[in-house]
């Protein structure tokens, strides 16, 4: 029985990860590592919580002693590395604590695998899940690359580039056996509503404001959580080591034109004239550092390990919607901060 640990699994994409995991692998020991600072919910995995194969540990990945007993006491076999700061804006206002979460907390699990596996390193897996942003901004043409160079424009960015040397550092100095994957931007159900698809559904259904950055030109690839889950399962038990790969779902929308989207999704939903809410948009000073575009090539993880996205947009965009509409206990939840008090089962 193989013991897999997954940071950050309590977060938005990290929730998946791990239900994914638990449902497919039985014989597999997954044990769900978080810190449940602000993003993190284990109300997210309330339907496997009690699945024999499913154990929970609150703790901080900043907190390297913790990191190496826990490593001693479980002998974990792999490693899916999910855990981070990721808002960009919380970056800009806090830059040092995703230094110490991103690098630092990074590091404190590489260092813990390189003691713990250094006698025996066969089928062991360090896999770590990073972003596009890394790789900066472009213009409007071309698309990311594994080989595209690194050019971090925000603190957030930067640590992430950060924390990916140190992964390639650790393989290339200590054999680690790593790999790393850089995807784009997700969307789907259990994203905390600080994110624009979320924070926009709350808002539109609550009349509220939506607060776009500049003239919401800016242009994101987006990728739907459930396909991004697949392509870690895919890369985590195939990829060779120390291989990169870009995932992303060849999906390209200017913010503002999603953002007409999804008013057009609302209006029709709840029930009010197409377009209705289109007056609740408010442009607002643009973000420092803002990247104008993103996009990824994703042409050698499909090339290679056979993986694409199987949820287009449209019917991607649908079932977010619907998921967030139908969920709105969930959603209060998050808004009101009850979430907090959920107690789960832990290890």
């Amino acid at each position: 029985m193989k013991k897999i640990l997954i940071t950050g699994g309590a977060g938005f994409i990290g929730s998946h990860v791990v239900r994914l995991f638990v449902t497919k692998y039985p014989h597999y020991e997954i044990f769900n590592l978080d810190k449940l600072t602000y993003a993190g919910n284990l109300e997210n995995l309330k339907d496997i919580e009690a699945s024999p194969n499913y154990h929970f540990i609150q703790a901080d990945i900043v907190d390297g002693d913790t990191i190496l007993n826990l490593f001693k006491k479980h002998q974990f076999d792999g490693v899916i590395h999910l855990a981070a700061e990721s808002h960009v804006d919380r970056s800009i206002e806090n830059p040092l604590e995703f230094i110490y979460t991103n690098v630092v907390g990074t590091v404190n699990l590489l260092n813990a695998a390189k003691v713990i596996w250094k006698d025996n390193l066969t089928d062991k897996k360090f896999y770590h899940i990073s972003t596009d942003e890394v790789y900066g901004s472009l213009s409007d043409s071309g698309s990311f690359t594994e080989e595209t160079p690194y050019d971090p424009h925000s603190p957030y960015s930067a640590a992430k580039a950060s924390s990916d040397h140190f992964v390639r550092a650790y393989h290339d100095t200590y054999k680690l056996p790593t790999v790393i994957s850089n995807c784009s931007n997700n969307y789907g159900p259990n994203q905390f509503p600080e994110k624009l698809i979320p924070l926009f559904i709350h808002n539109i259904k609550n009349n509220i404001p939506l607060p776009v950055y500049g003239k919401g030109i800016n242009v994101r690839d987006w990728l739907y959580v459930e396909d991004h889950a697949l392509a870690i399962d895919l890369i985590f038990h195939k990829a060779e080591i120390g291989k990169t790969y870009n995932i992303g779902g060849n999906n390209e929308w200017k913010n503002i034109d999603l953002i007409k989207q999804l008013i057009q999704i609302m209006d029709r939903k709840l029930g009010r004239p197409e377009g209705a809410s289109l007056s609740l948009i408010t442009y607002v000073t643009d973000r420092a550092g803002h990247d104008l575009r993103y996009a990824i090539d994703a042409s050698k993880l499909k090339n290679e390990l056979g993986w694409e996205p199987t949820v287009i947009f449209t019917e991607g965009f649908e079932k977010t919607v619907d998921w967030y509409l139908n969920n709105n206990e969930w959603l209060q939840s998050i808004v009101s901060g009850t979430y907090k008090n959920y107690i789960p089962k832990k290890v």
